[in-house]
Protein backbone atom coordinates (compact mmCIF):
# COMPACT_ATOMS: atom_id res chain seq x y z
CA UNK A 1 0.00 0.00 0.00
CA UNK A 2 1.18 3.32 -0.52
CA UNK A 3 2.49 6.09 2.02
CA UNK A 4 -0.42 8.29 1.23
CA UNK A 5 -3.41 5.71 1.88
CA UNK A 6 -1.11 4.41 4.61
CA UNK A 7 -1.35 7.89 6.32
CA UNK A 8 -4.96 8.84 5.72
CA UNK A 9 -5.94 5.57 7.13
CA UNK A 10 -3.58 6.03 10.36
CA UNK A 11 -4.98 9.82 10.37
CA UNK A 12 -8.34 9.00 10.65
CA UNK A 13 -8.61 5.53 12.78
CA UNK A 14 -6.63 8.15 15.34
CA UNK A 15 -9.61 10.72 15.49
CA UNK A 16 -11.80 7.87 15.14
CA UNK A 17 -10.80 5.71 17.70
CA UNK A 18 -13.31 6.12 20.69
CA UNK A 19 -15.91 4.92 18.59
CA UNK A 20 -13.88 1.30 18.02
CA UNK A 21 -12.91 1.58 22.20
CA UNK A 22 -16.74 2.05 22.61
CA UNK A 23 -17.86 -0.89 20.59
CA UNK A 24 -15.03 -2.82 22.60
CA UNK A 25 -16.40 -1.92 25.65
CA UNK A 26 -19.51 -3.28 24.60
CA UNK A 27 -18.78 -6.72 23.85
CA UNK A 28 -15.71 -7.05 26.06
CA UNK A 29 -15.63 -7.57 30.10
CA UNK A 30 -11.84 -7.11 30.80
CA UNK A 31 -9.04 -4.93 29.51
CA UNK A 32 -7.02 -7.66 28.07
CA UNK A 33 -10.50 -8.90 25.60
CA UNK A 34 -10.89 -4.74 25.05
CA UNK A 35 -7.63 -4.31 23.95
CA UNK A 36 -7.36 -7.50 21.72
CA UNK A 37 -10.87 -6.93 19.82
CA UNK A 38 -9.18 -3.50 19.49
CA UNK A 39 -6.33 -5.17 17.95
CA UNK A 40 -8.47 -7.40 15.48
CA UNK A 41 -10.70 -4.15 14.34
CA UNK A 42 -7.60 -2.19 13.33
CA UNK A 43 -6.83 -5.14 11.40
CA UNK A 44 -9.95 -5.25 9.57
CA UNK A 45 -10.76 -1.68 9.33
CA UNK A 46 -6.90 -1.43 7.68
CA UNK A 47 -8.05 -4.74 5.48
CA UNK A 48 -11.26 -2.97 4.36
CA UNK A 49 -9.65 0.68 3.63
CA UNK A 50 -8.37 0.35 0.12
CA UNK A 51 -12.73 -0.25 -0.56
CA UNK A 52 -13.52 2.35 1.32
CA UNK A 53 -15.33 4.31 -1.37
CA UNK A 54 -16.34 7.79 0.50
CA UNK A 55 -20.66 7.20 -0.13
CA UNK A 56 -20.86 7.73 3.67
CA UNK A 57 -18.90 9.05 6.16
CA UNK A 58 -15.68 7.45 7.52
CA UNK A 59 -17.25 6.82 11.12
CA UNK A 60 -20.26 5.35 9.80
CA UNK A 61 -18.15 3.24 7.54
CA UNK A 62 -15.54 2.45 10.74
CA UNK A 63 -19.13 1.62 12.64
CA UNK A 64 -19.76 -0.74 9.93
CA UNK A 65 -16.71 -2.89 10.10
CA UNK A 66 -16.07 -2.59 13.89
CA UNK A 67 -19.72 -4.05 14.81
CA UNK A 68 -19.13 -6.43 12.02
CA UNK A 69 -16.08 -7.45 13.44
CA UNK A 70 -17.19 -7.69 17.27
CA UNK A 71 -20.22 -9.02 16.34
CA UNK A 72 -18.69 -12.16 13.96
CA UNK A 73 -15.63 -13.06 16.38
CA UNK A 74 -18.08 -12.55 19.61
CA UNK A 75 -20.05 -15.51 17.93
CA UNK A 76 -17.86 -17.28 16.79
CA UNK A 77 -15.50 -17.40 19.84
CA UNK A 78 -18.60 -16.89 22.68
CA UNK A 79 -16.50 -14.25 24.28
CA UNK A 80 -13.05 -15.92 24.23
CA UNK A 81 -11.89 -13.53 20.84
CA UNK A 82 -8.53 -14.51 18.87
CA UNK A 83 -6.67 -12.22 17.39
CA UNK A 84 -4.33 -12.11 14.32
CA UNK A 85 -0.88 -10.86 14.11
CA UNK A 86 -0.20 -7.91 12.47
CA UNK A 87 3.79 -8.04 12.76
CA UNK A 88 3.96 -7.31 9.18
CA UNK A 89 1.93 -4.35 9.60
CA UNK A 90 4.62 -1.30 9.12
CA UNK A 91 2.77 1.76 10.65
CA UNK A 92 2.63 2.37 14.50
CA UNK A 93 -0.51 3.81 15.62
CA UNK A 94 -0.85 5.94 19.19
CA UNK A 95 -3.46 4.76 21.25
CA UNK A 96 -4.75 7.38 23.85
CA UNK A 97 -5.88 5.59 27.19
CA UNK A 98 -9.41 5.24 26.93
CA UNK A 99 -10.97 7.06 30.02
CA UNK A 100 -14.54 6.48 30.74
CA UNK A 101 -15.19 8.21 33.63
CA UNK A 102 -17.18 10.45 30.87
CA UNK A 103 -19.43 7.37 30.99
CA UNK A 104 -20.09 6.24 34.80
CA UNK A 105 -23.51 7.47 34.81
CA UNK A 106 -24.55 5.16 31.77
CA UNK A 107 -23.00 1.96 33.57
CA UNK A 108 -26.31 0.62 34.78
CA UNK A 109 -27.08 0.66 31.58
CA UNK A 110 -24.21 -0.71 29.40
CA UNK A 111 -24.60 -3.96 31.63
CA UNK A 112 -28.42 -3.75 30.90
CA UNK A 113 -27.63 -3.75 26.80
CA UNK A 114 -25.28 -6.43 27.38
CA UNK A 115 -28.00 -8.81 28.15
CA UNK A 116 -29.61 -7.67 24.65
CA UNK A 117 -28.73 -10.08 21.89
CA UNK A 118 -25.66 -8.89 19.31
CA UNK A 119 -28.08 -6.72 16.89
CA UNK A 120 -30.20 -4.82 19.54
CA UNK A 121 -26.70 -4.06 21.67
CA UNK A 122 -24.99 -2.61 17.99
CA UNK A 123 -28.39 -0.69 17.61
CA UNK A 124 -29.18 0.65 21.04
CA UNK A 125 -25.37 1.78 20.90
CA UNK A 126 -25.51 3.89 17.52
CA UNK A 127 -28.74 4.86 19.22
CA UNK A 128 -26.98 6.26 22.18
CA UNK A 129 -24.04 7.96 20.05
CA UNK A 130 -26.64 9.69 18.39
CA UNK A 131 -27.07 8.65 15.26
CA UNK A 132 -30.07 9.46 13.43
CA UNK A 133 -32.06 6.38 12.37
CA UNK A 134 -30.88 6.88 8.62
CA UNK A 135 -27.24 6.19 9.71
CA UNK A 136 -28.31 3.80 11.69
CA UNK A 137 -29.71 1.61 8.96
CA UNK A 138 -27.24 2.50 7.13
CA UNK A 139 -24.92 1.12 9.68
CA UNK A 140 -26.49 -2.26 10.30
CA UNK A 141 -27.70 -2.71 6.56
CA UNK A 142 -31.69 -2.73 7.97
CA UNK A 143 -34.79 -0.07 6.84
CA UNK A 144 -35.03 3.02 8.19
CA UNK A 145 -38.53 1.71 9.56
CA UNK A 146 -37.17 -1.54 10.56
CA UNK A 147 -34.45 0.29 12.65
CA UNK A 148 -37.75 2.40 14.36
CA UNK A 149 -39.41 -0.61 15.20
CA UNK A 150 -36.51 -2.27 16.44
CA UNK A 151 -35.54 -0.02 18.59
CA UNK A 152 -38.89 0.90 20.11
CA UNK A 153 -39.43 -2.78 21.33
CA UNK A 154 -35.74 -2.59 23.25
CA UNK A 155 -36.13 0.66 24.54
CA UNK A 156 -39.38 -1.28 26.74
CA UNK A 157 -37.17 -4.52 27.21
CA UNK A 158 -34.40 -1.97 28.89
CA UNK A 159 -37.64 -0.18 30.79
CA UNK A 160 -38.40 -4.00 31.62
CA UNK A 161 -34.86 -4.62 32.73
CA UNK A 162 -33.89 -1.37 34.32
CA UNK A 163 -37.12 -0.85 36.30
CA UNK A 164 -38.40 -4.75 37.39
Amino acid sequence: MNKELEHSFVSLLEENQNIVHKICRLYTNDSDAHNDLFQEITIQLWRAYPKFRGDSKFSTWMYRVALNTAITLYRKSKRNIKTQDYEGVSFKISAVPYDDTVEQQLKLMYSAVKDLNDIDKALVFLYLEDKNYKEISETLGITEVNARVKMNRIKGKLRTILNP
